[in-house]
């Protein structure tokens, strides 16, 4: 919506003398508001100013804020990338809770699905259903965005009218399985009513409206089937009223699951059948790593993309948000700069690097990172030369071309003798706390590692000995962009985002002027939304709702995606195991990463808390690399420069500046009910065992 209007809708009772009855020159009446196209186009504008959209302006520690003060996507503890801000946390509950908020726009729903009724001669019929519709859609994203906090909550679906008895203006929590049944209604609602193309910008349509159920479907799925996984409650009855707030009943849980997972897949099905989307691959060349990369990052920048469905759009001073300010490499800063450094385990998903026996990335020539000797590239991006092109269109690498330069990353320089043993004798979680400026290298002398503490003047020199005129050559410790030990504002992990980053030198980098928009939804997610829930249908032993074989359709939509990414293709179908049901869940951590959606499916599949914690990747990794009961960190990969070899080399080392430990327990994947609200009602029951 380009406009938001401020709305004030009142109804009064006036038992005063007929001189008061006149109507106020500031008072927006309900006949005026939904009588006519203008109007309700008001009342559109306000509601959709306030959905749960999740964007630049949206982070996972303020909540719905609407603000864009430090914009940061994928910090919430997913593995993602880090920040060296406290908005870095793992994603156990927002500052601005979305529980009052959630009530007042549900008012303005249940309003307009009984008003407009009023008014129905006054609109041609597909266009009255359609407002209709537009109501279903937006209560069923609001109760969507509630439950995945909340579980079971209060189901308003009308408006409740002041004053009146206690009784009638307090609704209690229904049970989470009540909940979702309701968002599954009234997205069928959504769909039965919305026409087929929005018929303004911004505004919903029928496959808009799939697309996101079957978002929420598979979200409601997992969390039936994959809650039954975790020790512990994460089940329970509310004391107050005896609904089962939390989780599903131990004789409902499977029929539930099933049921979601089919909606999943036909919604998606549906979308994918329509034929009005397709994959981004205007620029895309087969066998060409460059093309590939380029296509996926123009993808985000052309808003005629076929693979958008839904998206919030920035298109003036008054709307636009600030992801270069924040997030640019060091060498721009401004105001700061590196606030979103992607992992090396996140780097460790992707296909092309050479690996150690246990999957993790090779740098060394022994059998871990801890013994053999450094391999040596003679330019940074050698080291990432064989990796699938999607990850250099998420990820900065070091020396890659970037805006107006080749972007100089560099942890610090190493002057001794070659062959070069890893840097540490132990890279173990226990040793997590050791940093590079603790290393006798750099602490002795002579030493042979220099590293620098800040960009500024206290940046350390490096002789490289005398040119043939006899001058002598220098370069600097550490790189343009850090990492520097003392500076949280540079490079934290050797890596910068570059999705959704600008590339347009017009566009000016600072606080307010970052104009592109935000996909909400795009084809890429609904293919993975059918992989996964056609997997999680042949798992359960549910035929194919459509007659189409499940496994070859989660093989096709997974192959489409890697085949756009420039990774190898599936050579055989996917069976319907865990093996490949995380074969789809690595896909859509890799492809949907820095989007606002991998922290949901952290918590839909449980296993962001320590005893579920190997398959928080996607795949099965040991958890105690990386992890001690509640707590987790990351790793940076780290790159170096030898003076002697004349090459680089590279460290996979835990986060050394401002490091982010994290923590998250089975609690988490259920919010508290604001407390306020709890004591105040006879009918709201708190969260079991909070």
């Amino acid at each position: 919506m380009k406009k938001i209007f401020s709305l004030i809708v009142a109804s009064f009772a006036l038992a005063s003398c007929a001189d008061l009855d006149v109507p106020s020159n500031n008072i927006v009446t309900s006949e005026q508001l939904l009588s006519d196209q203008s109007g309700i186009d008001i009342y559109m504008a306000r509601l959709y100013s306030r959905m749960p959209y999740e964007d630049f302006k949206y982070n996972g520690k303020w909540g719905y804020t609407y603000n864009s003060w430090l914009v940061s996507i994928g910090v919430e503890g997913t593995g993602e990338c880090l920040d060296r801000d406290d908005i870095c946390r793992a994603f156990v509950g927002e500052d601005t809770p979305y529980w009052g908020m959630a009530f007042e726009q549900l008012r303005e729903i249940n309003y307009l699905l009984e008003t407009l009724p009023q008014y129905s001669g006054n609109y041609p019929e597909d266009i009255y259903n359609h407002y209709i519709g537009e109501a279903y859609y937006i209560r069923a994203m609001v109760f969507t965005a509630m439950a995945k906090r909340f579980g079971g909550v209060p189901l308003v679906t009308k408006v409740v009218q002041y004053p009146a008895e206690v009784s009638e203006l307090e609704v209690p929590r229904a049970s989470e399985e009540e909940t979702w049944d309701q968002v599954l209604a009234d997205f069928d609602a959504a769909i039965e009513h919305l026409l087929p193309i929005s018929p303004k910008v911004g505004y919903a349509n029928k496959y808009k409206a799939l697309a996101w159920k079957s978002e929420a479907m598979l979200y409601a799925g997992s969390v039936a089937k994959y809650n039954q996984t975790v020790n512990g409650n994460l089940t329970g009855i509310g004391q107050k009223t005896g609904v089962r707030v939390m989780g599903f009943a131990p004789d409902s849980w499977e029929a539930a699951s099933k049921k979601y997972f089919t909606e999943a897949y036909k919604a998606a099905k549906e979308v994918v059948k329509s034929n009005k989307y397709e994959l981004y691959t205007k620029k895309f060349a087969e066998n060409d790593a460059q093309a590939q990369y380029e296509n996926l990052v123009e993808m985000f920048f052309d808003n005629s993309s076929p693979e958008n469905i839904d998206v919030k759009e920035y298109l003036s001073p008054t709307t636009a948000h600030s992801l270069e300010a924040f997030n640019a490499p060091f060498v721009y800063h401004s105001p700061l700069s590196c606030g979103m450094c992607p992992t090396a385990d996140f780097c460790q998903l992707f296909d092309g690097f050479d690996r150690y026996d246990d999957g993790s990335i090779r740098v060394t020539d022994g059998t871990s990172n801890d013994n053999g000797n450094y391999l040596l590239f003679d330019d940074p991006m050698d080291f990432y030369a064989n990796v699938e092109p999607r990850l250099r269109a998420w990820v900065i690498y070091p020396g890659d071309f970037y805006r107006d330069r080749n972007q100089e990353v560099r942890t610090g320089t190493y002057v001794g003798a070659t062959p070069i043993e890893p840097l540490f004798k132990n890279y173990g979680y226990e040793t997590k706390d050791e940093t590079y400026q603790q290393l006798e290298a750099y602490t002795k002398k002579p030493k042979t590692l220099y590293l620098s503490p800040r960009q500024e003047s206290s940046q350390e020199i490096v002789s490289l000995g005398t040119d043939e005129d006899g001058k002598e050559l220098t370069m600097t410790a550490s790189g343009a962009n850090g990492p520097f030990y003392d500076n949280a504002e540079s490079c934290l992990t050797g890596l910068m985002t570059r999705k959704y980053m600008s590339y347009d030198l017009s566009q000016e980098i600072g606080e307010g002027k970052s104009y592109q928009n935000f996909i909400l939804m795009r084809y890429a997610e609904v293919l993975l939304n059918l992989a996964e829930s056609a997997v999680e249908l042949s798992l359960s032993g549910v035929a194919s709702p459509d007659g189409d074989d499940l496994m070859a359709q989660a093989t096709e939509a997974i192959n489409k995606i890697r085949h756009r990414a420039g990774a190898p293709e599936l050579t055989v179908t996917l069976s319907n195991n865990v093996e490949g049901r995380d074969i789809v869940r690595r896909e859509r951590r890799k492809e949907l990463a820095f989007e606002h959606k991998t922290k949901w499916d952290l918590r839909r599949w449980r296993v962001q808390h320590y005893e579920g914690r190997d398959g928080f990747w996607g795949e099965n990794r040991n958890k105690n690399t990386y992890s001690n009961n509640e707590k987790y960190c990351f790793s940076g990969i780290y790159p170096f420069y030898s003076t002697q070899a004349k090459k680089w080399f590279f460290d996979i080392h835990f986060q050394f500046i401002s490091q982010k430990v994290f923590s998250y327990s089975a609690l988490d994947y259920y919010w508290a009910i604001p407390g306020n609200e709890v004591v105040k009602s006879s009918y709201i029951d708190q969260q079991p065992n909070r």
